[in-house]
């Protein structure tokens, strides 16, 4: 049987769908325009920019053009190197997502069903998550040195508290009215948790998700900036020191196209996950 087939998982499709389903309404059909839409904006940009270094309103000194880049991007991907160095990133920063999201998920699931571990750990929780995560990185030197687990500290850090934050209220938010209904229908702590409180919190424990990659790009760039032997941050700081900009650009764009992707790979199982939800139907 179907989580939502219960009366407990139809009422709360129905109790979504009477809130948030919107309201359909006259559009022409443009073929592809859905697909093609998003891409629209980057590709005026890339073709402003293009048009600018041509014209020589850009110095290529300053920022070199989108040819440029690809140029920087063909020679480095021949080489190997580029792909090595994508591969290094994308390690540590799935690396840290694991274990700093698993972290996360865990407290917050706890502190939002146990009033008891929410008194033990969220106001120390809530302490620890005011200090700049970044502004820890020379003590982080100082206790890993400049290898893989420092980089694995500060990117698992940086994930946690969205990913914590976002599971609480997810968990502390779900219709009451709806939990009663299960307890009247006779279900367990563990089957209430399961057909009624989990799914009414995956909508926010997504948002901390997706909000959580972008905090874990940033911080895998600080980190491999400033230690790191390998990866893209690697790259971009060794082209600096030879006033490489091309290769500082493409550097940039790499970790804009991975958090790209990585955000469209969360939106993808956000749709599966929620396809019992009218908001996520298509």
């Amino acid at each position: 049987m179907s989580t939502f087939d219960t009366p407990i998982g139809r009422t709360l499709t129905e109790r979504t769908a009477g809130r948030t389903a919107p309201k359909a309404g006259f559009r022409l059909p443009v073929p592809g325009r859905d697909r093609l839409l998003p891409y629209l904006v980057p590709l005026v940009i890339v073709a402003a920019w293009q048009l600018g270094c041509s014209l020589g309103w850009i110095s290529s000194r300053i920022m070199p053009s989108p040819a440029d880049v690809a140029v920087a991007l063909w020679s480095t991907t021949v080489s190997g190197k580029l792909p090595n160095d994508i591969l290094v990133s994308a390690g540590r920063a799935f690396a840290g997502l694991v274990v700093g999201g698993s972290i996360g998920f865990l407290l917050g699931i706890a502190n939002g069903v146990s009033k008891l571990s929410e008194q033990l750990t969220d106001t120390t929780l809530q302490m620890l998550r005011t200090i700049p995560h970044l502004a820890m990185i020379p003590l982080v030197i100082l206790w890993f040195g400049i290898g893989e687990e420092s980089k694995l500290f500060l990117t698992s850090l940086g994930v946690l508290f969205p990913v914590y934050l976002n599971t609480y209220h997810g968990v502390r938010n779900v219709d009451r009215d709806l939990i009663e209904m299960g307890r009247v229908y006779g279900m367990s702590n563990w089957m209430l948790f399961r057909k009624v409180v989990f799914p009414g919190a995956l909508p926010s424990i997504f948002v901390g998700l997706r909000y959580a990659l972008g905090i874990m790009w940033l911080t895998l760039i600080v980190s491999e900036s400033i230690a790191a032997s390998s990866g893209i941050g690697h790259m971009a700081n060794n082209a600096r020191e030879f006033m490489m900009t091309d290769v500082v650009v493409l550097a940039l764009v790499i970790y804009a196209v991975l958090g790209k992707f990585a955000d469209v790979v969360a939106r993808s199982l956000e749709r599966r996950a929620l396809r019992w939800n009218p908001v996520y139907q298509k």
